[in-house]
């Protein structure tokens, strides 16, 4: 879901986070965390003051294992 036209900038940055993706179709970027009504509704009208599933997105995880 993409927040952005909603004017809602969460605490933690999206760019950073794992399951913030680009969308070749779309040509943008987006959340693909599925959210219920309840969730979504909490989080665009700012009932929420940060992303609660916010999940840092480390591309070298598994190279860290390694060394």
């Amino acid at each position: 879901m993409d927040f952005s036209k909603y004017g809602v900038t969460p605490i933690a940055s999206c760019d950073s986070c794992e399951y913030y993706q680009y969308d070749e179709y779309t040509d943008s970027y987006s959340c693909t965390l599925s959210l219920d009504e309840d969730e979504a509704e909490r989080f665009i009208l700012g009932g929420q003051k940060g992303c609660h599933y916010y999940k840092y997105y480390d591309e070298y995880k598994s190279v860290h294992k390694q060394i």
